[in-house]
């Protein structure tokens, strides 16, 4: 899947897309710059990347960081919504449960 609607060779803007790598759970992924964490991660057709309390699987549900269903840990830094977070070369994604302490991988 690619991370752009409009191919590059389309673009009537002429923007050239500029490949950034990242990892979530040790899962090595690319993006574009600009894209959020969220866009690469839907575009890695991953859709759930955390867990509810009651286990249910969790990604994007508002997209523009009014809810907190896409929360992550980036570099270390917990509860950052991945919907409002440009990806950036060399990140280092984790997914989180709201459980104190969760982490770990969701099921796909």
């Amino acid at each position: 899947m690619s991370p752009r609607l409009i191919p590059a060779d389309r673009d009537p803007a002429g923007r050239r897309e500029s490949v950034l790598r990242l990892t979530v759970d040790g899962e090595p992924l690319e993006g574009v710059a600009g894209q959020t964490v969220a866009g690469v991660l839907l575009a890695a057709g991953r859709r759930a990347w955390r867990e509810a309390p009651s286990g249910a699987p969790r990604g994007v549900f508002c997209g523009i960081g009014v809810c907190f269903d896409c929360l992550v840990t980036v570099n270390g830094e917990r509860d950052v919504r991945a919907c409002r977070r440009r990806a950036r070369d060399g990140d280092a994604v984790t997914t989180q449960a709201r459980t104190p302490g969760g982490g770990g991988e969701v099921a796909r």
